[in-house]
């Protein structure tokens, strides 16, 4: 059986301005790097367009080591809407270099349904996140060279500064670290730390920006800390976001490639969903619509932490309404929601199929919270029994739920051609019109709330001494009315992620609350979630190299 990265390699790509084409736009238009990649002017964005092309949410049962395939669908399904006739562009975010070198390894799909040129999407794509990494760096240095520099115009406390460093790499090292040591030359001695640079509240900036003059703004809105005397104090204070937002003057364009089948795939942007927002920017969303008539693109991790944020953020900013949600899941995933350990899921087990479904049940509720219309793609492995496929089809029926069985990976576009078909049927009959959870103007523990208890099942929220101090600076700045953003692990409904399946009467705990007053979102952390992740044993960077031809191997 052939690598993702072999099957990728084996594939005679088109020239980009084929792909280009295919959405009426010539080589003139677009701005090449290279023979396979180009990024798309805004200029092409059309706002009544946007409003009559067909947006469709992929998203997903928690997921597990196991994996779901959300982005292998989300290409797959593209794939098979092309073949049936409906023009379509797949919009994805950017892979972080995190992810690549840890555990999950890239995020180009998979098998016949992958964005290529993979290798060059996955690692240092078009300079966007080095772009979004600059820019934020720049404002911490500007906020440490002002300190260092007597700090007489805005007296800025360093106790109070939250604005931290990023880099793309997970490096624990780094979560906790002092400046300014070796002399006062060196600076001001303080402590502070490092985030991976998907959790940066720039990205979260970019892919929420109108366009350049709206990211200028937001970049100032940035909330740095508090000056001695406790007034706030933002970027625009230190007139950093003219700059800042110079760096980002090619990184706000989107970035046009293609699927294995020719078919266009814009990229553009990387926030995770368990610190983040977790979706593309609206720029290539909007961008999607405005090129094509059906656009497909992906929520970050379970339905509960991106597909929330992308109705509850992202399309109130926006203004967008989805015509439908696949909702992902897969035989393996439902056995280890149903107890079943990770060595043994390749095994037959309908019993713990049986058990798991009650995951793939509360993720559909949540769908129906948000008044859209579901469809469930099961991501088929050559180990499900049709017993076990069985049991999740006839979940569906009684919920009253399409289905459909996905074979992506394995056969692209043909493969998904019965998901491809209920999403159409979804989209021209389903009359449903789509509900934010929550309404902005909620008191700020009222949104969160909603969220713990409706979304995640929670019987309760404990508020930590740190996360009451947090709230009351909250409501004084005037944040309150900012909509919520939840940190929170990707690998449960609760903040705990070893509690699997469906878990009840749990509590969850707020540890500290962030201000992302520049993106227009508040985040409660959660549990243990961090903002830098760190690499496991054997890191998934040990098996990947560049052969004396300049082939990079190893990736998946």
């Amino acid at each position: 059986m052939k690598t993702d990265i072999e099957i990728a390699h084996s594939i005679k790509m088109k020239h980009i301005r084929e792909i280009a084409s295919f959405l009426g736009l010539s080589e003139e238009d677009i701005e090449l790097y290279g023979r396979y990649k180009a990024k798309i002017p805004l200029d092409f964005i059309d706002f009544e367009k946007v409003k009559k092309s067909k947006l469709i949410l992929v998203s997903a049962i928690t997921p597990t080591p196991a994996g779901e395939g959300k982005t292998t669908t989300s290409i797959g399904l593209t794939q098979a809407l092309n073949r049936l006739g409906k023009k379509t562009t797949v919009v994805l975010r950017e892979p972080s270099l995190g992810p690549v070198f840890g555990v999950k390894g890239g995020a180009a799909g998979g098998g016949y349904s992958q964005v290529v040129p993979m290798e060059d999407i996955n690692l240092h794509f078009n300079g966007d996140f080095d772009a979004v990494e600059k820019a934020h760096n720049l404002l911490a240095a500007l906020i440490d060279n002002h300190i260092h520099q007597k700090n007489d115009d805005l007296k800025i406390d360093p106790r109070t500064i939250h604005w931290k460093r990023v880099i793309d790499m997970n490096d624990r090292s780094l979560r906790n670290v002092v400046v300014g040591l070796g002399g006062k030359e060196h600076g001001v001695p303080r402590e502070t730390g490092f985030d991976i640079t998907a959790a940066s509240e720039i990205m979260a900036i970019l892919c929420l920006a109108d366009d350049i003059n709206d990211l200028k703004k937001r970049l100032g809105n940035i909330f740095v800390g508090y000056s001695l005397d406790k007034k706030p104090v933002f970027a625009k204070d230190l007139k950093a976001n003219g700059a800042m937002a110079a760096l980002l003057k090619d990184a706000i364009k989107p970035n046009l490639v293609q699927t294995l089948e020719g078919n266009p795939a814009i990229i553009h942007g990387g926030p995770f969903a368990n610190i983040a927002q977790g979706t593309n920017s609206v720029i290539a969303t909007r961008m999607g619509l405005s090129l094509s008539d059906y656009v497909v693109t992906e929520a970050g991790f379970g339905f509960d932490l991106g597909a929330e944020k992308f109705f509850d953020i992202k399309c109130k900013y926006a203004n967008l309404s989805p015509h439908a949600v696949v909702l992902v899941a897969t035989i393996r995933a439902l056995k280890m929601h149903g107890g079943l350990g990770l060595k043994e899921i390749s095994k037959p087990a309908p019993e713990f199929v049986e058990k798991g479904l009650e995951n793939l049940e509360k993720h559909i509720e949540n769908m129906m919270l948000f008044n859209v219309c579901p469809v469930v793609a099961l991501n088929k492995f050559p180990t499900d029994t049709e017993e076990e496929i069985e049991i999740v089809r006839q979940k569906c029926k009684d919920l009253n739920v399409k289905f459909a069985l996905s074979e992506v990976w394995e056969k692209g576009g043909e493969g998904g051609l019965e998901l491809a078909e209920h999403v159409i049927d979804a989209v021209e009959k389903c009359n449903s019109v789509f509900e934010p959870l929550y309404d902005w103007n909620w008191s700020v523990e009222l949104k969160i709330e909603t969220i713990a208890k409706k979304i995640y099942g929670a019987r309760a929220i404990d508020y930590l001494p740190h996360a009451k101090k947090d709230l009351k600076n909250i409501y004084k700045l005037g944040f309150d009315k900012l909509p919520i953003c939840m940190a929170k692990t990707q690998k449960s409904l609760s903040d705990n992620p070893k509690l699997v399946g469906r878990p009840k009467d749990f509590v969850i705990t707020v540890r500290e609350i962030q201000i992302a007053s520049g993106a227009g979102f508040i985040i409660p952390i959660t549990g243990d979630i961090m903002r830098m992740p760190g690499l496991p044993k054997h890191p998934a960077a040990e098996a990947i190299d560049i052969d004396e031809n300049g082939n990079i191997v190893g990736l998946f």
